[in-house]
């Protein structure tokens, strides 16, 4: 199984091929992430890890259809990104997006946002959303996410604002280009 973690950093996912555009990273690719296209042929890869950087990048659609280029159709891609009601989401100057429930959303042919919106033809199914799935939480905050992850559109209605989450791991698998 081929695996691309794109926008390594230096906590490159073991038994990954690690992307960055910093030399000063574990990447074994240097590659500037907001120029496509990413120096991969097409459907190469099983999984993409995109581990806190897509919010650091120009745009968002551009890169997902990269993404869905350089991996086999039936691949997983795995986002985390701040949740946009979090301090961590606005805290550093470099982010550029902010992240919701339904977010990806767009690229989900299944999803009526998909069907009213047709900003690109690249299409994803999500088939997660999850809040905190690895950070390391309270007693109480466990219960919130626990709540939000069960019912995540109520929660982002009518919770979110008065106890925010962190941030987001969407789980996708990759459908056509």
């Amino acid at each position: 199984m081929k695996i691309l973690d794109i926008g390594c950093g230096n906590k490159k996912h073991p038994g990954t091929v690690g992307i960055d555009m910093n030399p000063l990273t574990d990447a074994d690719i240097i590659h500037d992430l907001n120029s496509v296209p990413y120096p991969f042929e097409d459907s190469v890869f099983d999984k993409i890890i995109a581990d806190n950087i897509i919010e650091h990048l120009d745009n968002v659609i551009l890169v997902m259809e990269e993404l869905a280029r350089i991996s086999k159709v039936g691949a997983t891609i795995k986002v985390i990104v701040p949740y946009f009601r979090s301090k961590w989401a606005y805290i550093d100057p470099t982010h550029r997006h902010y992240f919701t429930v339904d977010s990806f959303a767009y690229f989900d042919k299944d999803h009526i946002i998909s069907k009213l919106y047709k900003y690109t033809q690249t299409r994803f199914k999500v088939n997660k959303v999850i809040f905190n799935e690895k950070l390391k939480n309270s007693f109480i905050k466990s219960i919130v996410i626990s709540l939000a992850n069960r019912w995540p559109v109520r929660y982002e209605t009518y919770l979110s604002h008065l106890y925010p989450l962190d941030d987001l791991t969407y789980y996708l698998v990759n459908l056509k280009r």
